[in-house]
């Protein structure tokens, strides 16, 4: 499956979950980020309570100035999405966030289940890169300056991160769509 003639799917279109749900939280992450790490678990308890009422848009914005292989790491995120293999591939690098070098990102991809022969050599290359970059100015239109950064269907969740705040703020957007 050659990847490299196609067009890149920015992860502005990566929808996981349902593509119908009635909430859609865009979650900007930097796979370094030990904050980001603390507020994915909270996000994926929050995704797996609320079946097909949610949705996860992951976005990237990696702080290239503290961590430096996070920009890498959101490429390969990039990459997976290609192959509808985001949400694996996700998880893995939050998992393994101290580890986030390039041959470690290609161990990951074939973790996730990605087939792409390309992989590396457009990890490389940066292939993923302006997707990323896309990201980042499209978080910082919407004045986001740091991360973990959270919006549920473009309200920006300002509170601490945890199951029950967000549950409590995802419920109060429901209502008010109703």
């Amino acid at each position: 499956m050659a990847l490299s003639n196609k067009e890149v799917i920015d992860p502005q279109h990566t929808i996981i979950g349902s593509e119908n749900a009635p909430v859609i939280i865009k979650f900007y992450v930097d796979y370094e980020s030990l904050a980001c790490l603390q507020a994915n678990e909270v996000v994926k308890q929050v995704f797996e309570l609320n079946g097909d009422l949610v949705s996860l848009n992951i976005r990237h914005f990696p702080l290239t100035n503290k961590h430096q292989k996070a920009m890498k790491a959101a490429e390969a995120a990039v990459a997976a999405a290609q192959e509808d293999k985001l949400w694996q591939m996700h998880n893995l690098l939050f998992e393994n966030r101290k580890q986030l070098g390039l041959i470690s990102l290609k161990n990951y991809a074939k973790a996730a289940g990605l087939t792409n022969k390309k992989f590396f050599d457009e990890l490389v290359n940066g292939k993923y890169a302006w997707a990323v970059r896309g990201d980042l100015m499209d978080a910082v239109e919407k004045g986001i300056r740091n991360v973990p950064a959270i919006l549920v269907n473009d309200n920006l969740f300002e509170e601490e991160i945890t199951v029950e705040k967000l549950q409590r703020f995802i419920n109060d957007v429901l209502q008010t769509q109703e």
